[in-house]
Formats: C-alpha cells, sequence, structure tokens
C-alpha cells in the first residue's frame, strides 16, 4: 500500500544520490504525519557531488551517520564541506564470526531475513547508531550504507517504529528503495540485483516485501530501546524525533 504522502515530496533532491529520502511524511497511527528535515536516508554520500552537498545543506543536514564497514569507508575519494559532522559506526560488526556464518555466505544479508537475528545477536551495534542519531548536533541527520537499502532499511524500520509510524507506511519506506533498483543499479554501474534476491526470498518461503513485514511484526520497539542499553535522554530522543514531537 503507498503510503498517503507523495514520495516525490520526500524525496532529497541531492546531485549524485538517487535513492536519498526525508523519513517525514509518513503517516503515524495517530493520523499525523512523521515530522520532516529530522532524519534522511540514502545511498553512500561519496558519490555526491560539491553542488549536491549545497542541496543537502540547504536541506537542513548538518550530520552524517555511517553505517558502512571501514574497508568500505576506506574507499571514499571525494572531499567533505567543514560544515558537516560525520559519524562512523559499523553496524555490520563481521567479527561475530557466529553469526555472519549463517547470513552472508547464503544472501541473507541482502534481505530483511537477517533483520531480526541481528538485533537479536548484536543489539549493541544498533544501539550505538540510534544513540548517535539521538545525540547528533543540531540539524538534520542523515544516515546510510553502500545501497542504503538494508543497513540503512534496519535503522530506518527502527525509528519509524518507535514514532508509531502506520506499518503500511515503514514497508512502502522500504520498498521504495526496491522500486528504484534499476536507477540505483545503474548509477552504481552494477546489475539489478532485485530479481536474485526476490528469487532467494522465495527459497524461504517468502518475498522481498513479506520479509521486511515479518521483521518489523516481528520487532517489539519498546522493548528493544528499553532493554538494549539506550539511555532514557537518548531514548527519549528517539521516540521523540529528537524533540520534534512531544514525549509521553
Amino acid at each position: 500500500m503507498v503510503n498517503e504522502s507523495s514520495l516525490e515530496s520526500r524525496t532529497l533532491s541531492v546531485e549524485g544520490l538517487v535513492n536519498a529520502r526525508d523519513l517525514g511524511g509518513l503517516r503515524r497511527k495517530d493520523g499525523t504525519l512523521t515530522p520532516r528535515r529530522v532524519f534522511f536516508r540514502s545511498e553512500n554520500v561519496d558519490w555526491v557531488t560539491p553542488a549536491g552537498w549545497d542541496q543537502m545543506h540547504e536541506a537542513g543536514i548538518r550530520t552524517i551517520v555511517d553505517l558502512r564497514q571501514a574497508g568500505e569507508r576506506a574507499q571514499d575519494t571525494q572531499p567533505r564541506p567543514d560544515w558537516l559532522t560525520t559519524l562512523n559506526f559499523d553496524l555490520d560488526g563481521l567479527d561475530n564470526a557466529d553469526f555472519w556464518t549463517d547470513s552472508w555466505s547464503n544472501g541473507l544479508v541482502g534481505t530483511a531475513l537477517y533483520f531480526l537475528p541481528h538485533l537479536d545477536a548484536m543489539p549493541e551495534r544498533s544501539i550505538a547508531v540510534l544513540s548517535a542519531l539521538a545525540s547528533a548536533p543540531t540539524g538534520g541527520v542523515l544516515f546510510h550504507c553502500m545501497g542504503g537499502r538494508d543497513r540503512t532499511g534496519l535503522i530506518a524500520m527502527l525509528l519509524l517504529a518507535a514514532i508509531d509510524a502506520e506499518p503500511d507506511a515503514i514497508v512502502d519506506d522500504y520498498l521504495e528503495t526496491v522500486r528504484l533498483a534499476d536507477l540505483r543499479a545503474a548509477t552504481a554501474n552494477r546489475n539489478n540485483a532485485e530479481p536474485e534476491i526476490e528469487a532467494l526470498c522465495q527459497t524461504y518461503g517468502t518475498t522481498t516485501e513479506g520479509a521486511f513485514r515479518a521483521a518489523l511484526a516481528g520487532l517489539d520497539v519498546e522493548a528493544f530501546l528499553s532493554s538494549a542499553g539506550l539511555g532514557d535522554a537518548e531514548s527519549a530522543a528517539i521516540t521523540s524525533w529528537r524533540g520534534t514531537l512531544p514525549t509521553a
């Protein structure tokens, strides 16, 4: 189900990016919309052009939270503006060999099938990211991985669930990245991997959409935030989206 708010209106128009958008403007369970210009998601920002950085500044973004592995970040080549704060957090945690043995070589890392297992096995990884998002300097915060699909999708799921976004709206935000597959692939000079990902999900008795819906349905975000070590102030910042909503 496509959310009532226009996807086009949430698109972050930044030269060099094709999968960037504001998480604001999505329907919440109480009928209101998620606040705009607080959290943004995208693919690898090393592809942003100088003009794109100006567009990002105009959008109010002042902090980047990078979810990639250190080896991925080491491949970056482009300078970044002085006004930008960059915070690096390896969300994957490949040093946890026991977990990744069952999720990497079989392709599950490219699907939402690994979301809940990752949260169970390494909650501290996502909590560190949420803490950074909560306590970042004043201004909008953009988080990203390489393609802006699954690591970014996992954090977006947590943020949107924490603010009581409608499940269908959360799902549709995830599927927007899937719908952009041809454009993402062309920009990265790669083949569109979505047909292979869909086929893999079907071998597990589900679909790309079904895997994400199951992860979302199985997420108890309140329990996760309260049990995984996020401080009270940071938890309040996440559930209020950095104070843009009144806390309960």
